[in-house]
């Protein structure tokens, strides 16, 4: 007699298929009283069955259909909603979409016929279930009622606002926006708006006036995304708002102004940037989030490929010179910096920093920032340094000459300094130092170190899938044969996890230009980038670009990221 698994246990198909053994099914059964859980749940709970195989063996069992997570990318929020959220999280399920005349829904225990009567009774339709493992289930669940409890908010503050005429030329409404009532419709939106940003790991935050709505995106990994619309006639009230709580004049609207405020909230404490500046719609506010709290990177979790890590770990040990990081802004300069001087940090070793702004606090390291209204600038900060008897020093970042010859003098008295420039690569930093105006034979006598960096997004692990690149996409991204042969080419789908994104997290390249005897001769003779570049490659400096490559040989990521981030030269 063949068999069938509609008419036998789950245990007897997981079995029949081959995903568990008698023994291990056994041991789970002695076992699921103890756990109270379904066999099932038991058997991946113990390590021996996978989310995907149960979901196979219940789809032969019971015939239902399994979700294809390409379409828990785009689920409609009105049919989500038809499931209160403390239900679906009980009950384990989620609405997918209606069909005909009924819902399909994904449950994560299908055989529990008690949730699809009531499920019949809550929605008042037709129950199609689906089956869903529990991991893309919670995923999904989160993701989906988060944004119903973020347009609900929205929706709430908005419901709540007093529309009044705008004054088209002044584009602002009659608000009161120092209010100290937390219930008011912009205040709500605001806290909710800032509140959102902590928690998705936001860097900055964008609101800017469009003409029908006002736009907000979060900068997330790098990379901006739209999260809410909210009318425009809120759009004063909000900039008015922020203005009052950055200490900013409120009366001024043609001007740039920045400002900051200190917040803290239930996740954690943050410092927020604000900067304001007029647009021919009105005024757009761009607030960047720096996290108060403790810091936690360590030099090996940078992205450091190991010969790398080898040579900077040895010259941040140096007792004195200069240490440069270079690259745009929001290319991790301070979060390089900061990890190396936790990495060198001691009892024995007095360490000041100057910055504008504290991005990162430091247990143990003297920190100051710089408060140009009251004349505590870089220069006169700096001064004050030496007479604090310091072993390293950090300079936010070298702007001036001023600030650029104080460097110098540090290194040559004995004095490791550590600081930051805007620059496209290694060379190019070199260079910029004589331009703004340090003579060669200081530059080549003081500089040790320069590191340029860039951060790369990294696939999402969750979603990552084989990738063929095209043609063009090869020449793009300036790879040989050789480079074709090696790599692993990948690409993130888009998930529940990644936002439908294909990425998770920031991965760092960096190009270590170490100065030896001929680039320091090069930079006495006057710096010529393209003959310090040669040098340094015929050293062995590995480039921007060789180093996102080396990433997207081993799949971390996209060929897409190495044409995007880098210069082939």
């Amino acid at each position: 007699m063949s068999f069938n698994p509609q008419f036998a246990r789950l245990g007897e198909v997981l079995l029949h298929e081959g995903y568990v053994t008698e023994d291990k099914l056994k041991e789970a059964l002695i076992k699921q009283t103890n756990f109270g859980l379904k066999i099932g749940d038991t058997l991946i709970k113990l390590g021996y069955l996978t989310e995907k195989q149960l979901l196979a063996a219940l789809h032969q069992q019971l015939g239902y259909d399994i979700v294809r997570e390409n379409e828990l990318m785009d689920l409609d929020l009105k049919v989500v909603a038809l499931i209160p959220e403390p239900y679906a999280l009980e009950n384990r399920c989620i609405a997918l979409r209606e069909e005909g005349d009924g819902v399909v829904v994904a449950l994560a225990d299908p055989e529990n016929l008690t949730v699809l009567d009531s499920l019949k009774k809550l929605i008042g339709k037709n129950i199609k279930p689906e089956l869903i493992g529990d991991t893309v289930l919670h995923d999904t669940i989160e993701k989906y009622y988060k944004s119903i409890r973020t347009t609900s908010q929205v929706e709430d503050a908005v419901g709540g606002f007093d529309f009044v005429a705008v004054d088209e030329e002044e584009n602002e409404i009659s608000i009161s926006a120092a209010s100290s009532d937390a219930d008011a419709p912009v205040v709500k939106l605001l806290n909710l708006i800032i509140n959102e940003a902590i928690k998705a790991n936001t860097t900055d935050i964008h609101i800017e006036p469009l003409t029908k709505n006002t736009r907000v995106r979060y900068r997330i990994d790098g990379a901006l995304r739209e999260v809410m619309t909210p009318p425009i006639g809120m759009h004063a009230g909000l900039i008015s708002l922020v203005k009052v709580m950055s200490k900013l004049n409120i009366a001024e609207r043609r001007l740039p102004q920045d400002g900051h405020i200190a917040l803290k909230t239930s996740v954690k404490s943050v410092d927020v940037r604000v900067s304001i500046t007029p647009t021919v719609l009105g005024e757009k506010v761009v607030m960047r989030l720096l996290d108060k709290g403790d810091f936690g990177f360590k030099l090996g979790t940078l992205g450091f490929e190991e010969e790398d890590m080898v040579i900077f770990d040895r010259i941040i040990r140096r007792p004195y010179g200069i240490i440069i990081v270079s690259g745009p802004t929001g290319s991790g300069k301070s979060t390089s910096l900061h990890a190396a001087l936790k990495e060198i940090q001691d009892p024995e070793t007095n360490i000041i920093t100057v910055e504008d702004p504290v991005e990162y606090r430091l247990e143990g390291i003297t920190q100051i920032e710089t408060k140009e209204q009251i004349g505590l600038t870089f220069g006169s900060a700096l001064r004050s340094v030496l007479r604090q008897d310091p072993d390293i020093v950090l300079i936010g970042e070298i702007r001036d000459e001023e600030t650029a010859d104080i460097a110098i003098k540090f290194s040559l008295t004995g004095h490791l300094v550590f600081s930051t420039l805007h620059a496209n690569d290694a060379p190019s930093t070199v260079t910029r130092l004589i331009d703004i105006g340090i003579k060669p034979y200081l530059v080549g006598s003081s500089l040790s170190l320069v590191m340029a960096q860039r951060l790369v997004r990294k696939i999402c692990p969750y979603c990552i899938a084989d990738y063929k690149p095209t043609e063009q996409e090869i020449i793009d991204a300036g790879l040989t044969e050789q480079d074709v042969k090696e790599a692993q080419f990948k690409m993130g789908q888009g998930c529940v996890h990644c936002d439908n994104t294909g990425f998770s997290g920031r991965t760092g390249i960096f190009e270590l230009l170490t100065v030896d005897k001929e680039i320091r001769q090069l930079i006495y003779d006057g710096g010529n980038q393209d003959l310090i570049r040669a040098s340094a490659l015929k050293s062995g400096m590995r480039t921007l670009h060789d180093a996102a490559v080396s990433k997207m040989k081993r799949g971390l990521t996209t060929i897409r990221e190495v044409i995007k981030m880098t210069i082939v030269e």
